[in-house]
């Protein structure tokens, strides 16, 4: 037994910076919160170093290394939120997918499902306790070894975006294999979602009971799908995530937890995401934050959405570019973040811009209230 197993979910260091909470919650705060998606990632030197020469996925599934890499952009950047280091792939390895992570080309699937027969290669009872204890294990420890510093999120890819890695066997342009299913078999493009929906609700409430203090549901994907199909193929799987999780976690006795969906390029469903059950609603950077404050009617909690690639800019225009950001979305029920991750060739230095100018300028927006 090793010794990250004695670790129990209980007894958590007290949190101290609770402003990312309260901003997800609508509730009033000092700064506007900043975290970034990929924050612990290849863009740092010393995550570089860490997962040198280690597969990716065996990486995944040790919870002091996963504990480490999630700690990296802590000890260099005032966060104030963690996310877990994993990823959205380990559900499809959970249900007996055998998914692998190549050097320069991303993750591959060697045996992808190709027709409607092919679910039967799922396994249909996933015990996920046990499938995926190492992230359980890896979100205990980092509760512990965090010391309350911030609030830890754990996060899920949602059910279209892990169907389409599913089918398309990795990453694709025009996800059109993915595609076929939806109009050539949708019952069983609805029983591969099912499926997924209901392991994805299990996934998410033990990593709660490990110590998740919030939720992302990752909806990468939504992009390629128009309206008519992201309400029938996305949408309500959405929302049945929210609405069990929630209702779970109540029947267990646990505190309900903030909820995210990010649905990149999702920007035709927007008025809908503000009513699927999400506390917070994503934004990538295709939508005008005052634009998107209109469209949501003050429903839910508004987190993005800066371009990544503004990082590539001086220090100085950062800061200008996140002032505006800032005066667009306004203080009340916002977080700050980029519109997706960071990417692998980024300078260290425009990151800790990035937030130091959210921090400075969201700091002078509330002094003038």
């Amino acid at each position: 037994m090793d010794k990250d197993s004695l670790i129990l979910p209980e007894d958590f260091p007290e949190l101290k910076n609770d402003t990312f909470l309260r901003a997800a919650r609508g509730e009033e705060i000092e700064h506007i919160p900043v975290w970034c998606m990929r924050q612990a990632g290849r863009y740092l030197p010393e995550f570089r170093e860490s997962r040198a020469g280690k597969d990716f996925f065996e990486t995944c599934r040790s919870p002091e290394a996963c504990c480490e890499l999630t700690l990296q952009p802590l000890r260099r950047f005032p966060f104030d939120a963690a996310i877990i280091f994993s990823d959205i792939l380990v559900v499809p390895q959970a249900m007996g997918m055998e998914v692998q992570m190549s050097p320069g080309k991303g993750p591959t699937f060697p045996e992808p499902l190709k027709e409607p027969e092919d679910l039967q290669r799922l396994k249909t009872k996933v015990d996920v306790s046990s499938e995926l204890d190492y992230v359980f294990k890896a979100i205990t420890l980092t509760r512990h070894r965090i010391e309350g510093k911030v609030p830890l999120i754990g996060f899920t890819g949602a059910p279209w975006t892990l169907m389409s890695y599913m089918i398309e066997g990795g990453g694709s342009a025009t996800h059109s294999k993915a595609k076929r299913w939806l109009y050539r078999f949708p019952e069983a493009s609805h029983k591969l979602l099912s499926q997924l929906t209901d392991v994805i609700v299990e996934y998410l409430l033990g990593q709660v009971k490990a110590g998740a203090q919030a939720l992302q549901v990752f909806e990468s994907h939504a992009g390629c799908l128009g309206p008519v199909e992201f309400k029938e193929f996305s949408l309500p799987y959405l929302r049945d995530i929210a609405r069990r999780v929630k209702a779970k976690l109540k029947e267990s006795g646990l505190d309900n937890v903030p909820m995210i969906v990010f649905a990149k390029d999702g920007h035709y469903g927007l008025e809908d995401l503000s009513e699927s059950g999400y506390e917070v609603v994503g934004l990538d950077w295709t939508i005008d934050p005052r634009s998107a404050r209109i469209r949501t009617r003050g429903k839910v909690s508004l987190q993005g959405n800066m371009d990544p690639c503004a990082l590539y800019a001086t220090k100085e225009r950062i800061s200008e570019i996140v002032k505006r950001m800032l005066e667009g979305f306004g203080t009340k029920g916002y977080i700050a973040n980029l519109g997706h991750g960071l990417y692998p060739d980024m300078d260290p230095e425009n990151v800790g811009a990035f937030v130091d100018a959210v921090h400075i300028h969201s700091r002078q927006l509330l002094n003038r209230k």
